[in-house]
């Protein structure tokens, strides 16, 4: 719960800056010179692209929260059976050994969004947050039933 609500405040932040930055790129394209113009042009088109990543970032935790509702539906959600230290990080051996069941169980079932979904769990414990993502999207990707080159 503390995630999505850091999540929203973060988006709304975002969003109050996106329009203050708007507001200005159209102040100063109103101002009509072309020094002016080449500016403001230039400060709305960062306001686009970080509402286009925020529009897109949110679509996809709104899709792997619906995955994850699921597979709780289905009681298949994995079990965080990880070890940790007494500082309560996750212990890399016990990170290691589910990882390597989640692959395997992934390339025994490469079109089943379920394993994909547990395996970006699994980089997602071993701090692989690049793979983690690559293969959330990829659940969503077969979820949705399209086709997904390996």
């Amino acid at each position: 719960m503390r995630a999505k609500i850091s999540y929203v405040i973060t988006a709304a932040v975002l969003v109050v800056y996106f329009v203050l930055a708007g507001s200005r790129g159209v102040l100063l394209i109103q101002s009509g010179t072309v020094l002016t113009v080449t500016f403001g042009v230039a400060v709305l088109i960062l306001p686009v692209i970080g509402l286009w990543f925020l529009w897109k970032n949110t679509q996809f935790v709104r899709k792997a929260n619906a995955l994850a509702a699921e597979l709780d539906a289905e009681g298949a959600l994995p079990v965080d059976e990880l070890k940790r230290t007494p500082s309560g990080r996750i212990d890399r051996d016990s990170a290691d050994e589910v990882f390597a069941r989640r692959r395997a169980e992934t390339e025994d079932a490469p079109n089943d969004w379920r394993s994909w979904f547990r395996l970006a769990v699994a980089y997602h414990d071993a701090r692989d947050t690049p793979r983690a993502r690559k293969a959330m999207q990829r659940a969503i990707a077969l979820h949705d039933g399209k086709t997904v080159e390996a």
